[in-house]
């Protein structure tokens, strides 16, 4: 199996870098991991202590990043590295304040995890969530080097479960803890004797709930609410906008407002959202000198700032589950304490499924479902906040992932 598994890995290298021309995001991180051992000897010398951190992408960093400011607090002494594989967690925070060098993975060669750990010797290493690499993961036990997994969730259909994943299985051992989200998880681990783990749940309820001690303040968002009702929508694909559009259209009131942060924030796209709304639209990018009150949509062609505008929100929409290109980040506008619409397409998301059994989430089926929804959040304000609040409750009674993590490393 390991002998297949590294042909496997070596033509998928080859293969990324056919396609690279072809490919803008394959083209980034083909180039960007021909940097890698570049950057890392030239930033990094035989003496310096280091940790390492790893995330697949964004949706990972986030996940982790409570638990690597308190890594970075406690081990100021120590240069952090940060990897990515995915560009798309890369590009956006390539220039964190919480590490010291911020680079991609390479591929998972045996080579390149013996050369990669000869630069980094890191003394701890977290992984997160589900990214892992055998070969990597394998040097670092060879080596006596200590690694965590967190946030960790598996399902009984993966291959560390099945007769064809020895490899990947062998790779989890190279762990010397595991912490869950879950007792599924647990005890999933326990059927290949897996038993280092600590149900700690998910750190991205401390992530989120600690945004509400950051300074949300975002004065053109206050300015275009003018103290109006202010319906965010976040994250949206073209499937869940169509909803949005027909919905704004016919909306009579302007004491509704409308938020729409697509995912996709490519000009041509914008500017078809932009052009099917019938009512006065400002984008972010040309909010200068706009009478920002008299508009009714303010449409997000930016990034990095969802976070603090879901601080303006009466309710939220947060896209992915209408169509099939997975539900986005609900626990961000959860956290705010208000009520949150959804498409039916979540089943992989347990935090959705909770929050609906709570009546905090409405998930919907079609443009009907939708309109009925959001017209009886938008008229009934005692229901909409009751909804709220369970949500912001759920979010609250989650936390604690971190304590337990910085706990079991004695921080």
């Amino acid at each position: 199996m390991s002998f297949l598994y590294n042909i496997g890995i070596n033509l998928t290298q080859f293969g990324l870098k056919c396609l690279a021309p072809f490919n803008n995001k394959i083209d980034l991180g083909v180039k960007g991991r021909s940097e890698t051992f570049h950057v890392l000897k030239s930033k990094l010398s035989t003496t310096d202590k280091t940790i390492w951190f790893h995330c697949a992408s964004l949706g990972e960093y986030e996940q982790g990043l409570p638990v690597f400011k308190e890594i970075r607090e406690h081990y100021q002494d120590h240069k952090i590295v940060l990897s990515f594989f995915s560009p798309s967690g890369y590009e956006i925070r390539k220039n964190t304040p919480i590490a010291d060098i911020i680079i991609y993975l390479p591929i998972d060669t045996k080579s390149n995890a013996k050369h990669f750990l000869d630069i980094v010797n890191p003394e701890l290493t977290v992984f997160v969530k589900y990214d892992i690499w055998p070969n990597f993961l394998k040097e670092l036990k060879r080596r006596s080097l200590r690694a965590i997994l967190i946030s960790a969730s598996f399902r009984d259909n993966q291959s560390y479960f099945k007769f064809y994943g020895k490899q990947l299985k062998e790779a989890l051992f190279s762990f010397e803890h595991i912490f869950t989200q879950n007792e599924t998880s647990k005890t999933l681990l326990s059927t290949i004797n897996y038993n280092s783990v600590t149900i700690s749940g998910d750190t991205r309820f401390d992530r989120v709930f600690s945004q509400l001690q950051q300074d949300n303040t975002l004065d053109f968002i206050a300015d275009f609410k003018d103290n109006k009702l202010c319906i965010v929508a976040g994250s949206t694909w073209p499937e869940g906008e169509e909803l949005l559009i027909d919905f704004i259209n016919s909306v009579v009131s302007k004491d509704v407002k409308f938020i729409i942060a697509p995912h996709n924030i490519k000009p041509n796209q914008i500017k078809n959202l932009k052009d099917a709304l019938k009512v006065e639209t400002v984008l972010f990018s040309e909010k200068e000198n706009r009478d920002l009150k008299k508009a009714q949509v303010f449409i997000v062609d930016t990034i990095g700032i969802l976070s603090k505008i879901y601080n303006y929100a009466d309710i939220a929409y947060v896209g992915g589950a209408v169509g099939n290109t997975g539900l986005h980040n609900t626990l961000e506008p959860a956290t705010f304490g208000i009520p949150i619409i959804i498409g039916n397409n979540h089943n992989k998301f347990p935090e959705a499924r909770a929050m609906i059994d709570l009546r905090g989430m409405f998930s919907i089926s079609n443009k009907e479902d939708f309109t009925i929804i959001l017209k009886k959040l938008i008229n009934e304000s005692d229901f909409r906040r009751e909804s709220g609040s369970k949500n912001l409750k759920y979010v609250q009674d989650n936390r604690g992932a971190v304590i337990q993590i910085l706990n079991y490393l004695r921080i």
